[in-house]
């Protein structure tokens, strides 16, 4: 396995966003093109991007399809993208216009049947978002927290045939405080499957901590703020995790 960033473009309003911890109160705009946000990424290196709908989120049901596929269709690296998926024919509407890997959040908790038969037509085509206070999951756009623990979830999951989950502090997405590490090798163990972190990373070092467990299934990490900020530099982080040599 090898180890890939991801940088982030969550789309609000049709614009590239950032919010605060989730708080959609508290909302920076980096960019009034979400598509010329991702060309400028992958020119500087992606090889991956995460595309976040979050009016989706908060709604219910995905509200930028024909953005997102037409990002899908021409930022010229594989996307992957959350947000109000809540269906099959969400699903579908995603993976037949170009984007490579849905993610499941909300869905994936709330109806287990859902799940069962997405990942068991999709397979690998789907990712399961794991966002979590204090260990617990989180839903409907981090607005609704469960009494269900993230580690318990996947690895149920994981025996449906998830392969990859994502897995948000939402204590600290957006905050530039570091990833909660431990919490992600602790969910890769139990699961067995690759998980992708998700929020809190504000250096290069972050990344190179979370590339050193590669090998124990941290798949990669998912960057938004930093990179927006420039706390990380793209390619530079590329280089330094080993995926841009």
């Amino acid at each position: 396995m090898s180890f890939t960033i991801y940088p982030a473009i969550d789309i609000r309003g049709g614009k590239c966003v950032r919010l605060f911890q989730g708080d959609y109160e508290q909302e920076t705009v980096y960019g009034e093109s979400p598509l010329d946000v991702a060309k400028q990424w992958v020119e500087q290196g992606a090889t991956w991007l995460h595309l976040v709908d979050l009016d989706g989120a908060k709604q219910g049901t995905p509200a930028h399809i024909d953005l997102i596929c037409t990002i899908a269709r021409e930022a010229g690296v594989p996307v992957q993208v959350g947000g109000g998926i809540r269906t099959q024919q969400d699903v579908s509407a995603y993976l037949d216009g170009g984007v490579s890997r849905v993610i499941l959040g909300t869905a994936a908790i709330e109806n287990r049947p859902f799940a069962e038969a997405v990942l068991a037509r999709y397979g690998k085509q789907i990712a399961i978002g794991l966002d979590c206070r204090d260990g617990l999951v989180a839903t409907r756009g981090w607005l609704t927290t469960t009494d269900v623990k993230a580690e318990q979830l996947a690895v149920e999951l994981a025996q449906l045939g998830a392969e990859t989950f994502i897995y948000t502090d939402i204590s600290r997405d957006g905050t530039l405080t570091g990833p909660n590490i431990e919490a992600i090798r602790s969910l890769a163990q139990s699961s067995g499957k690759q998980v992708i972190a998700s929020g809190g990373v504000s250096t290069v070092e972050d990344l190179r901590a979370l590339a050193r467990y590669t090998d124990e299934g941290v798949g990669g990490a998912i960057v938004g703020k930093a990179l927006y900020t420039g706390a990380v530099k793209l390619a530079e982080a590329l280089r330094l995790t080993g995926e841009g040599m």
